[in-house]
């Protein structure tokens, strides 16, 4: 949309054009303006500014039972609070509606204090009885599209009085990390009902964070409030925050280059960024982050007869990769190549990769590992990958059969499918060698290794599973002290180095484009993955 910003600061303008005739659903509750202002919580009013990010991010629920996914989870991290959070910036743990410690002795009871002042959007109170609500009401709706799994270690929940008890199945020292997650979110037991989705409407999305839904319309815009009733200690620097969800990335970098937009971010291509480069008025920021894109082998239906030849041929591909090519060449720089699964940013990463392979590619020594199996050659296989909504690693996939078909060991195909059937068949058996990608669910080491390597992982079914790494994984889970999770997260990636159920291939930071005069952004762009709406502001 080609419209001056300049006339397009109000809701109403910045969205005419999107949703014609869609009332804005603005309660009695909301922020006042005038200066000095304050609300019940007793927080100051925030600055008269309204920002709006574009995205290509499709929302799948508003409802925390109901999503496990980055755009969902997006709007979740606004809208409700967790019982904790990260400080931004930083990968360090702090209270938000409560304040947790473990008891006892080993990481399997987790007790929670409720803070007190802390009030839903509609004015109810936030009660430990809503925290146990909200988690057995994750596991009894065991929703398609929610967080059921990530909560598995949970055996049960209590409460009494203000305190909420976790009893874990298993030691779990990941267990705060996860309660800072969408799966955490804290709902009104009054309004969401125990057996079924709320419907992602503006007024059944009841939160306790820091805004308020105020309008939705699906695929389109969201408006957000700040909720006057929020006890929590952010501090707002915008009094409205709209979020557009762009058809294309095309159209993000336009709508950002008229200043429809304030902000895009997610998802950009590399020839977009450089667009974005060279637009004047327009910085790009690079933020911390750790998503990642690796190749899975399915150890049933990967080509090879025996065990030795399927693991030989594992080993060959991982002889033939060229990480730093693929950083450079397809995507310009702006992702770095990855040398374990788990990435560098994280405490316990070792370059794993690089020691058992080398840092570059090598023939001779791919040739010589399929020879050892008697695995004939050329070994022809195809590459399956996403070229539609979701990864869209097309050009991934291109410059790997490329690199992979190098000297002639093997004849790789390929093909793709949309998102929904592509995951679908991608873990069930159903492709041999395929192309995945992970955002994390928390910035910790454990969440690139349990659920991509233990023998009953929730996630990768690849039919991977080897005791030493269970064992590890099982060790470092247990643990609270860091060197003890390190010296098992550096074996643990030997051992799946040499196995190579997986190949990881980069890891990339958190990119978005801004106009002259947002301020915020970097702040919030960190291993976290939470956009905190409250960050953002304008300079005056």
């Amino acid at each position: 949309m080609q419209r001056d910003r300049r006339l397009t600061r109000s809701t109403l303008g910045r969205l005419a054009g999107v949703a014609i005739g869609v009332a804005l659903i603005v309660p009695a509750m909301a922020w006042a303006n005038t200066s000095g202002a304050t609300t019940r919580a007793g927080h100051k009013a925030p600055p008269n500014v309204t920002v709006t990010l574009g995205t290509t991010d499709r929302i799948v629920s508003l409802d925390p039972a109901g999503s496990y996914d980055l755009p969902s989870w997006t709007v979740i991290y606004n809208v409700y609070q967790t019982l904790l959070k990260y400080i931004p910036g930083t990968t360090t743990i702090v209270s938000d509606a409560g304040s947790c410690a473990w008891k006892g002795t080993g990481a399997t009871t987790y007790v929670c204090t409720m803070k007190p002042g802390q009030f839903f959007s509609n004015g109810d109170k936030v009660t430990a009885a809503d925290v146990a609500y909200s988690f057995d009401r994750i596991n009894k709706i065991a929703a398609s599209t929610g967080p059921e799994s990530l909560i598995a270690p949970m055996k049960s929940v209590s409460y009494a009085g203000s305190k909420v008890t976790f009893k874990l199945k298993s030691a779990d020292a990941t267990w705060p990390d996860v309660l800072t997650t969408g799966a955490g979110a804290i709902v009104d037991k009054k309004v969401y009902p125990f057996k079924s989705l709320q419907p992602s409407a503006a007024g059944n999305i009841i939160g306790s964070g820091p805004y308020y839904l105020a309008s939705y319309t699906p695929n389109q815009y969201a408006v957000f409030k700040p909720n006057s009733h929020y006890g929590g200690n952010d501090v707002l620097h915008n009094s409205e925050f709209i979020v557009r969800y762009e058809e294309t990335g095309t159209t993000l970098v336009s709508d950002l280059q008229s200043k429809a937009v304030d902000i895009a971010y997610r998802e950009l291509s590399p020839t977009e960024i450089v667009a974005l480069e060279n637009s004047k008025s327009i910085t790009v920021i690079q933020g911390k982050g750790i998503e990642i894109r690796y190749i899975v082998f399915n150890l049933k239906s990967q080509p090879g007869t025996t065990v030795k030849q399927k693991t030989a041929i594992r080993q060959a591909v991982s002889y033939l990769i060229n990480r730093v090519d693929i950083a450079k060449n397809i995507y310009k720089g702006t992702v770095k190549p990855l040398y374990s699964i788990i990435p560098d940013a994280l405490p316990g990463h070792i370059n794993s990769f690089k020691s058992v392979y080398g840092s570059s590619p090598n023939v001779a020594k791919a040739k010589a590992v399929l020879k050892a199996a008697s695995v004939k050659t050329p070994v022809p296989f195809t590459l399956w990958y996403d070229g539609t909504d979701h990864y869209g690693d097309q050009d991934l996939a291109t410059e790997l059969q490329r690199q992979i078909d190098t000297g002639g060991l093997f004849k790789v195909s390929l093909n793709t499918a949309a998102w929904a059937t592509y995951v679908a068949a991608g873990t069930t058996n159903q492709y041999g060698v395929s192309l995945f990608g992970w955002f994390p669910d928390y910035p910790d080491a454990d969440d690139y290794t349990g659920p991509f390597y233990l023998c009953d992982a929730e996630w990768m079914v690849n039919h991977y599973c080897n005791t030493k790494v269970n064992t590890d994984i099982k060790q470092e889970e247990a643990s609270t002290v860091q060197s003890v999770r390190d010296t098992a997260f550096g074996k643990l990636q030997t051992l799946t180095a040499k196995d190579a159920p997986l190949i990881p291939l980069w890891q990339g930071g958190q990119v978005a484009g801004e106009i002259n005069g947002v301020t915020g952004v970097k702040s919030t762009l960190d291993a976290s993955y939470t956009f905190r709406f409250w960050l953002i502001g304008m300079k005056s």
